[in-house]
């Protein structure tokens, strides 16, 4: 113990699952107490909050270069294997810590408006603090079991979040698919750590990044088969190719849920776990370019699929998606700075725009209730000419989308183009990296240009919602639209976490993050741009995110848009990529169907209905029988008959013998 602040780093999960408790026990004794609920559900977040920045503050006050590891007991104790639950305070759990509870409160806020109808309210409370409880064990875990834990804990929660109105058979399918999906990565995840403690003799963070120099050879078949296995467990977790699809249908979740998952805890997992590993990484390069190759095409990837769907959630879905590929190019670069700087400004932004879209939602459905009309009030074509009648959310959002197309002074333009310059810098000594930079950049013009295309289409041009509805149109109430106010602030101020030297910045999240990424710095190679070189590369990136925008101003026309119940059906590659290029149909056909029909008709059929029940359990029963029926034929009841079996035995027996 330290005798500090630092202490209670305990107490943020210790409240979050305080709330799940609570709020689950009025759930089964209480499921109309809405207003306690809310209390406890928002009010365990907000003290979380409080918690973490004393805990921050304290730990800055220790000017400490080592983490502090708080030790509360023994969990397993078997042989070399000794696992104690413990959390881990140092530069990047803190990160994490603040990102998590900070936008974590501002979702829950949010949540109180959104769901107050709800007759699940006290459950989705419950569920939702559970999942925050699980993602700090992830991020403050000393140990790869400890943060095992929390990484199957949001697994179990996106499960019970996305299938929250389970009465709906695809909503129920959704959450299934999540759960099944994330169960492949999690198994890369758990060979792992068998290689890890095989190697090292441990599982601390400590022991094992202090041992891994000398139990590892960098570039060696273990080191690199450790981290490709980890970083299956990122694919899954994070989504990416080929684990990506689950995230998408996670929309069938309230979309605070979507708000959660995606900017301040599930996804934002295996980017934490690479950066967390980071000095495994860089001992392995073929890993490292695995990891930044994996994220480069997935940004890319997800950004086709994005500018042709028409469910406002879909679109950020895939975004996302993106997003999260940014980061892992980081990651995968060794630049573990820029990764963990865009996690945090990507949290912002996201928050801010899928509880606009949000506001969105709940406005359409307020007004369709009124009107008896029952059109999809998620769908972008049932929407246009919103900023009328809820100017407060356009504009936020507006800031939001510049901020994610990376337009300067926002959040998104600082994090977004240190990611695509240290991706350059890597490519003057491995040429592959210009190859990611390259699709870096063109998914970067395809966000900037799908964003608009979001905003266009939902907030400009007439409105396509019904006369009737417009009258019911307005903005949300204020615990909606208070947290979209903070959101905005952060989406637009968010990047002075790490304005560079090129700007004449402090650069202090990287000087923060030192004590993390210093091992891993040492064994990738540093290479310094010319300032001019910067500035061009600066250059590039903003008059890609302005070509983006006025590109989609100027080719889309929302006067042109119809109601979707009016839609003509898209032809040709738009088609492909309104269908997300059949890769769910694809999947479905070469994994899904073979596997059920070997399960129904090979394990059912032939084995469970031949072998076990043919063979075995009738078969034995069957047996016993004709042994029955052929002993009964030796029971006449008949003494000379047994007196006559009995003598010709003896003989038998005695003729053996003699013979």
């Amino acid at each position: 113990m330290t005798g500090t602040a630092v202490d209670l780093i305990w107490l943020p999960p210790a409240l979050a699952l305080l709330g799940f408790v609570l709020n689950g026990t009025l759930a089964l004794t209480r499921p109309t107490a809405k207003r306690l609920v809310s209390v406890i559900g928002a009010g365990v977040l907000l003290a979380a909050f409080a918690a973490s920045i004393a805990v921050f503050s304290a730990f800055v006050g220790l000017h400490a270069d080592e983490p502090v590891v708080l030790r509360y007991w023994s969990w397993i104790p078997v042989g070399t294997l000794q696992v104690d639950v413990a959390l881990q305070v140092d530069q990047l759990s803190l990160v994490m810590l603040l990102v998590v509870t900070g936008v974590g409160s501002l979702i829950h806020l949010f949540s109180i408006g959104y769901m107050k109808e709800d007759p699940g309210y006290a459950r989705y409370f419950a569920y939702l603090n559970l999942f925050v409880f699980f993602m700090l064990v992830l991020v403050l875990g000393a140990s790869f079991p400890v943060m095992f834990v929390g990484w199957e804990g949001v697994g179990l929660c996106s499960y019970l979040l996305i299938g929250f109105w389970f009465s709906d058979a695809a909503n129920a399918n959704a959450g299934r698919k999540a759960f099944i999906m994330n169960r492949i990565g999690d198994f890369g995840f758990m060979v792992a750590m068998f290689m890890i403690f095989w190697a090292t003799g441990s599982l601390d963070f400590g022991t094992v990044f202090t041992h891994a120099p000398m139990a590892l050879v960098p570039g060696s078949r273990t080191v690199t088969a450790i981290t490709l296995l980890l970083f299956l467990g990122c694919t899954g977790k994070s989504a990416q190719i080929p684990l990506y699809t689950w995230l998408p249908d996670a929309m069938a979740g309230p979309t605070p849920v979507s708000a959660l998952i995606h900017a301040a805890t599930m996804v934002t997992a295996g980017v934490y776990l690479v950066a967390r590993c980071n000095l495994l990484f860089a001992m392995a390069p073929v890993s490292s370019a695995v990891v930044a190759g994996v994220g480069a095409l997935t940004a890319l990837f997800a950004a086709t699929i994005a500018l042709k769907q028409w469910d406002i959630k879909k679109v950020l879905a895939y975004s996302t998606i993106s997003q999260l590929g940014y980061m892992f190019v980081a990651v995968g670069t060794g630049a573990i700075t820029a990764g963990i700087f865009h996690l945090a400004t990507h949290a912002f932004f996201k928050a801010l725009l899928f509880l606009g879209s949000g506001s969105v939602i709940y406005a359409m459905h307020q007004a369709y209730h009124h009107t008896h009309a029952h059109d999809d009030a998620q769908d972008m074509r049932n929407m246009g000419g919103l900023s009328r009648y809820m100017p407060w959310t356009t504009s936020l959002m507006w800031i939001a989308t510049l901020a994610i197309a990376g337009v300067p002074p926002l959040a998104g333009f600082f994090s977004k183009d240190e990611i695509l310059t240290a991706a350059h810098a890597r490519g003057h000594v491995e040429p592959i990296w210009l190859v990611f930079w390259g699709l870096g950049l063109l998914a970067a013009l395809l966000t900037a240009f799908y964003m608009t295309r979001l905003m266009l289409y939902t907030f400009h041009g007439p409105n396509r919602t019904g006369e009737q509805e417009q009258a019911h149109l307005h903005e949300a109430p204020w615990i909606m639209t208070g947290p979209l106010l903070v959101l905005g602030v952060l989406s637009a101020a968010g990047g002075l976490l790490n304005i560079p030297a090129l700007y004449r910045g402090g650069a202090r999240l990287e000087h923060w993050l030192e004590p993390i990424t210093q091992p891993s710095a040492a064994l990738i190679p540093a290479v310094p741009l010319s300032p001019s070189t910067e500035w061009l590369l600066v250059g590039i990136a903003v008059a890609v995110a302005v070509v983006g925008i006025v590109g989609a101003w100027q080719l889309l026309k929302p006067q042109r848009l119809v109601p979707a119940r009016s839609a003509p059906e898209e032809r040709g590659f738009a088609r492909v990529l309104r269908n997300k290029w059949y890769v769910d149909e694809i999947y479905d056909a070469l994994i899904v169907r073979p596997l059920v029909w070997f399960s129904r008709v090979v394990l059912w059929q032939e084995i469970d209905q031949l072998v076990v029940d043919g063979a075995a359990v009738n078969g034995a029963a069957r047996g016993a029988r004709a042994l029955g029926w052929a002993n009964r034929w030796l029971q006449t009841g008949q003494v000379g008959t047994y007196v006559a079996v009995f003598v010709v035995g003896v003989l038998l027996v005695l003729w053996r013998a003699i013979g």
